[in-house]
């Protein structure tokens, strides 16, 4: 990680969760870490509680549904650090909503944040990287294990399984656009299985035998930590810059594979 110390990452959706975790174990290891995400005040917390660390924090409230709010943060981050050399796309979201019944606008939400704000994001750190002639960037999309399977058995994460497989594909494609450009920038896609974080609790909010289900599930083995997702952050970017990780799959080691 010594290649990165002082330079600049954004890690979005680090209020809570993973996003706070990697946002964290960045900063420690030396990279001023701008943090976005629609409630600040966790990062607001984060950064003075790392204030002693190599790196800092710079919270930024940014809405990753709304292409204008997007626009404005990477406005702020060129004027401030010119680019940014690390991209975490983390910030995503789940509605327990089927393919039989499911509600449009639930849809709709998840295509903004998991694929349209995603790619957008990708698409500006892009541009201000080109523009300061950084050729060693690098991009990680946080997907999922839901983004290489299907699970039959929970029908209600079947449309956020659809943009988490598109986000694997799109992890592709970026990857062979910017080889078909000789460019050495890398984009990985991170795919965790189970993790404990707010993620579930949400997903279930507001069905009590849902939320008794994700309990129970909790307790028949160790999940994963955000803290272990941010170790895998921390490899993946302080992997050699001739080696270029392109797919990283992690998940508890009694967690079935599927």
């Amino acid at each position: 990680m010594e290649r990165w110390s002082g330079r600049t990452a954004l890690v979005t959706g680090a209020s809570v969760g993973i996003g706070h975790a990697v946002a964290e174990a960045l900063a420690k290891s030396g990279m001023n870490v701008v943090a976005c995400a629609r409630n600040v005040g966790k990062i607001e917390e984060l950064a003075k509680s790392v204030g002693n660390a190599p790196g800092k924090i710079y919270p930024i409230k940014c809405d990753l549904t709304q292409e204008t709010e997007i626009l404005q943060m990477f406005k702020t981050i060129e004027e401030k650090f010119k680019h940014i050399d690390v991209l975490i796309n983390n910030a995503g979201l789940a509605h327990p909503e089927d393919l039989l019944t499911g509600n449009t606008e639930k849809w709709k939400g998840m295509i903004d944040l998991n694929v349209l704000g995603l790619s957008i994001c990708a698409r500006e750190a892009l541009r201000l990287m080109d523009k300061d002639n950084i050729d060693d960037g690098h991009i990680i999309n946080i997907n999922s294990m839901a983004g290489h399977n299907i699970f039959a058995s929970m029908p209600i994460i079947h449309f956020y399984m659809g943009t988490k497989h598109m986000v694997t594909a799109l992890t592709k494609a970026l990857n062979a656009e910017l080889r078909q450009k000789k460019s050495k920038i890398r984009v990985t896609s991170l795919s965790p299985g189970a993790v404990q974080t707010e993620f579930g609790h949400n997903l279930y909010a507001g069905s009590s035998q849902a939320t008794a289900a994700a309990a129970a599930f909790a307790q028949t083995f160790p999940l994963l930590t955000g803290k272990d997702i941010a170790d895998a952050v921390l490899y993946v970017v302080g992997a050699p810059a001739h080696v270029s990780i392109h797919e990283l799959i992690i998940a508890p080691t009694e967690q079935p594979v599927l």
